[in-house]
């Protein structure tokens, strides 16, 4: 038996269905479950989610006994040396796919060798490994279609139970968790989520085709955020979801864009298909559609819903990604990087890659698709429900002028006319 493991948590809070800490605890005497607070990678809009979601996680490792060992700085050198206090063996971890993670993942082992440590890296983030599948030809798969259908076929590695037992060596100093600085819109953490998930997996579920374009219904699972900090397994989720193809297929696009960054680190960079294009660098424009003040009702209520919650729903998303990128012909990066800063479950393969698709770099079949704004509202929010919402300033308009209130025959107080020509 292996005297001590240190098990590296990262996007992967949570104690279900996490192979690294139940093989560590399956095969170690004292298991070190640790989490480094990396200066690189704090982000105001998530940080009180994380800090609850931590909290959450040493809550359910000292009920099996053990605890989560907390320290800030660079995560590769706080690891060695927590691994050199406690005299670890080895460290194990859940394997990621963006550049940055990748990076951390090959100094780590680097280190790892010179201090004569084991470096071993498990699955977890995602439901099938993101290199795994490959086709006939190149090393990941480029369109979603093709893949789906090798993911359909993929044979699943088992859910993992949650250990019985966390044995924590003797002496550790556990560390200080962050501080909550204001709520979040959701609750962070492991058995926050549970219950949600389990509501909606009851109710809303089998109507997850019908509803999930509904702006002013929200019948979306809301659990994004939860699988972006890894509070909830992807896997046991689809296993859960199963009966409902259209929901699992929601898992596989996330799947689908994880394995295309693995293979393509730079994607919140650099376009992954490059097209010849001139990109619009108007200032204003960029920061009236920050700020919900285009003149569209239905773009504005998108991005004030962002504002105010940390999450956007998924319709709304493609709606003013598109209308920035294909209407304003704003760099698709501008865009990538708002979502980044505000959104809860804003993990760079997710965001990057669909914001490239929407922008026409990515992986689209047809790259010069574009969502007309007015036709989206009147399709998925038709009596304005979504935009009355979010867009009070509008609230006196009949219903038959509330996605068009310049039509009206005199501005509406309070409310800007738009910044740009309105598609037809």
């Amino acid at each position: 038996m292996v005297e001590t493991v240190i098990v590296l948590f990262n996007r992967d809070l949570r104690v279900r269905d996490h192979p690294a800490l139940a093989a560590a605890c399956a095969e170690a005497r004292h298991v070190v479950p640790l989490f480094v607070l990396d200066p690189a990678v704090q982000n105001r809009g998530r940080a009180g989610f994380l800090a609850e979601s931590l909290a959450d996680l040493r809550a359910s490792l000292r009920d099996l006994g053990g605890d989560l060992v907390v320290r800030r700085g660079d995560p590769v050198a706080e690891t060695v040396r927590v691994a050199r206090d406690v005299g670890a063996s080895a460290v194990w971890a859940s394997g990621d796919v963006s550049a940055f993670a990748r990076d951390r993942e090959r100094r780590l082992a680097r280190d790892c060798r010179t201090e004569r440590l084991e470096f071993r890296l498990f699955p977890g983030v995602t439901v099938v490994p993101p290199g795994l599948l490959k086709p006939g030809r190149g090393d990941h798969y480029q369109v979603f279609t093709p893949y789906w259908r090798a993911w359909t076929v993929t044979r699943w590695r088992e859910v993992v139970a949650a250990p019985e037992q966390v044995s924590l060596p003797p002496g550790v100093e556990p560390g200080v968790l962050p501080r909550v600085r204001g709520r979040p819109y959701l609750p962070g953490g492991e058995s926050r989520v549970w219950p949600r998930l389990e509501l909606w997996l009851r109710h809303c579920l089998t109507g997850y085709a019908a509803g999930h374009d509904d702006l002013a219904g929200d019948r979306t699972s809301r659990l994004s955020p939860y699988l972006h900090f890894g509070c909830v397994s992807p896997l046991e989720l689809a296993r859960l979801a199963a009966r409902n193809e259209d929901f699992v297929r929601q898992l596989c696009w996330r799947d689908f864009y994880h394995q295309v960054t693995y293979a393509f680190p730079d994607i919140s960079r650099r376009d992954y298909r490059p097209r010849r294009r001139d990109w619009n660098e108007d200032k204003e424009a960029a920061d009236a559609w920050r700020e919900g003040l285009t003149g569209l009702p239905i773009v504005d209520a998108g991005m004030r819903q962002l504002a105010a919650e940390g999450w956007m729903h998924n319709r709304a998303r493609l709606i003013v990604a598109s209308y920035l990128t294909k209407t304003l012909q704003i760099h698709w990066r501008t865009g990538a990087d708002h979502f980044a800063d505000l959104l809860l479950d804003a993990d760079i393969a997710n965001n990057s890659g669909n914001w490239q698709w929407v922008a026409g770099t990515g992986n689209d079949t047809r790259p010069n698709r574009t969502l007309n704004p007015i036709r989206q509202a009147r399709k998925f929010d038709p009596e304005g429900e979504y935009v009355r919402r979010y867009v009070p300033e509008i609230n006196s308009i009949p219903d038959k002028s509330i996605h068009e209130p310049w039509k009206l025959a005199s501005p509406v107080p309070g409310y800007p006319a738009p910044i740009s020509a309105v598609p037809q």
